[in-house]
Parts: C-alpha cells; structure tokens; sequence
C-alpha cells in the first residue's frame, strides 16, 4: 500500500510540476500546485455534484429517516463525501510537504476548516437556489468560487502553516 500512495504521489507531483515551467515568474510552486490540486478537486466536485442531482437523484428530494433533504443539499453532501478526502489526500501529499504538524492535528484543522467550508456551501447553495432561483449548478460554481478563497487563506495561514523554528533568533558574538 505505501508503494502505491508514493507512486500517486510521485506521478501527481511530475505531472503538476511539468505545467509549472511557464508559470515560473507568477507562481510559487507552492502557490501552482495549490491551485493545480485545488482545481481539479473542484472539478472533481462539481461533476460528482451535477451527477449526483441529475442522475442519481433525478432532482427529487431525499429522504432520510424523519429528515427529507432537497435535492441540491443532498448532492452537496454526496459530492463532499468524495472530494474532501481527495482534498486532504492532495494537501498533505503534494501541496503542503513541508508542513510541520502532525497529521492528527493537520486532520483536526482540515476538518475545522472544511466544517466552516460546508456550512458556507450549504448557507450559498440556499440563498442562490431557494431565495433567489437560481439552477442549482451554476449556484454550485458560484459558491466554489466564494468558499475557495475562504479555503485557500485557511489552509495556508492555519491548516498546513508551516511549523516555524522555535529556538528563536540566532545571536552572533
């Protein structure tokens, strides 16, 4: 199992890396690779939402138990269940290296922020659909695109911050 998580690893790494070259002078690649994982995260999450709507839920509510979600919700939740563990994967593998946490507490932080980040979703997904009508895909892009810059300053300053040198500053004599 370790072979194949370093192989993942290392292929995600050369293939984002290769695309990094002409980005060189606008980018970390820190910052490319970010927004390379992030992105095709969110595709990922978007498309698992649009089939879960349209196809596995054919737009009708979903009952669970004594709770009935609408179909958009229910489809937020299906999509998550899937691309949050993909997001982690990606953050702590390939993105955020370098980060000294511990990954028990890397998780406890991701799942903090990803809690704020779908209370947000559902909060958007509700005004966007219910209040103001909106199809609910688009409403879905529209509340990525809020929620990424949420994520993005989050994880970068809180979740996966690299652990900074403790011993404090060197004096010379």
């Amino acid at each position: 199992m370790r072979e194949a998580h370093q192989f993942l690893r290392r292929y995600i790494l050369s293939l984002i890396d290769f695309f990094y070259t002409p980005f060189t002078r606008i980018f970390s690649l820190q910052t490319f690779r970010y927004a390379a994982c992030g992105g095709a995260n969110t595709l990922l999450d978007i498309s698992l939402f649009t089939i879960s709507y349209n196809l596995v839920l054919k737009k009708q509510n979903f009952v669970l138990g004594l709770i009935t979600l609408s179909p958009h919700i229910a489809s937020l939740f299906m999509a998550l269940s899937i691309s949050l563990p993909a997001g982690f994967y990606l953050n702590r593998y390939v993105v955020f290296q370098q980060s000294g946490l511990r990954r028990r507490n890397q998780l406890f932080r991701y799942i903090f922020v990803t809690s704020v980040c779908i209370v947000l979703n559902f909060i958007f997904l509700k005004i966007f659909v219910d209040y103001l009508g909106w199809y609910p895909t688009p409403s879905k892009i529209a509340t990525t695109i809020l929620v990424v810059f949420f994520s993005y300053f989050s994880q970068t300053f809180y979740f996966f911050k690299t652990k900074e040198n403790t011993a404090g500053p060197v004096r010379q004599s």
